[in-house]
């Protein structure tokens, strides 16, 4: 896994609605962007614990995937703040954090592989809402360059790094039974935490009661192309026995990244270079 830079201007504020002018899609990522800082680091610190406390042959085997996935993730901790600090000064409040926090707290002292599967679990989420935006234009429709760079950046990487933390918590002994528990309370947390953060987006924007938001709810989550549709089916394909990461996809990511290798270069030149 490579680490990159990506190269876009984050400095300048974004609009108000900087996703095509639309109020839903707007606070749907914006509530997406809100989870990722808290988020990440959980991600980093699980898959630290869960290497520290994995066999030599597991470190040697998985230990430089390990660290390249905990050095994209700390690259989007760092962009995402960035990004959130804008929507805070929008007069945006960040809900969804804190019960990141709460949550993370009362796993204080747990066994490493809750840590990682509950990770891996996520990490399927973020791998098959990366897949979505990447083969839908729609959801990024009309967004300025550099703020639609910014999104399909961080998706394509979700997609390169997807089997990290799933490999790790089969290489700990994590068992079938406790994926998919871990995967039904991150369903339910993900879905709703997603919602009443884009909600409160909502609430706090002024656009709550205008019919075109809820015109666009429609069409991103139920409609034609929509969340439900293309998602539904990777979300059943975490409860196969044979299920793996790596089987669910990732050209399009790649292609992206091959694509745009300009725009987000490694921090360190691959050794062959």
């Amino acid at each position: 896994l490579i680490v990159r830079r990506l190269l876009v201007d984050l400095d300048t504020p974004p609009p108000r609605h900087w996703n095509g002018g639309d109020a839903f899609r707007t606070a749907f990522f914006n509530a997406l962007s809100f989870s990722f800082p808290a988020g990440e680091q959980f991600f980093i610190d699980a898959l630290r614990l869960g290497l520290k406390d994995a066999p030599a042959e597991v470190r040697a085997r998985l230990g430089d995937q390990v660290r390249g996935f905990i050095g994209q993730e700390a690259t989007y901790r760092r962009i995402h703040e960035r990004f959130n600090a804008h929507l805070a000064a929008q007069g945006l409040v960040n809900r969804w954090e804190g019960r990141i926090l709460r949550r993370r707290r009362r796993l204080e002292g747990v066994d490493a592989r809750i840590w990682v599967g509950a990770t891996a679990a996520t990490e399927h989420f973020t791998a098959f809402l990366a897949e979505y935006l990447l083969a839908q234009p729609a959801a990024l429709a009309d967004t300025e360059p550099r703020l639609r760079d910014l999104w399909l950046w961080h998706a394509s990487e979700e997609s390169e790094h997807r089997s990290t933390a799933f490999d790790l918590y089969r290489a700990l002994g994590g068992g079938e039974r406790w994926r998919r528990r871990l995967f039904v309370v991150v369903s339910m947390h993900f879905v709703v935490d997603l919602a009443r953060q884009t909600l409160a987006n909502l609430w706090r924007d002024g656009s709550f009661w205008r019919r075109a938001t809820w015109a666009s709810a429609w069409r991103l989550v139920c409609g034609r192309g929509g969340l439900l549709r293309e998602c539904l089916g990777p979300w059943w394909a975490y409860w196969r026995h044979d299920f793996h990461p790596a089987a669910q996809g990732g050209q399009a990511g790649g292609r992206w990244l091959a694509a745009h290798a300009e725009l987000a270069p490694p921090v360190v030149a691959p050794a062959d270079a």
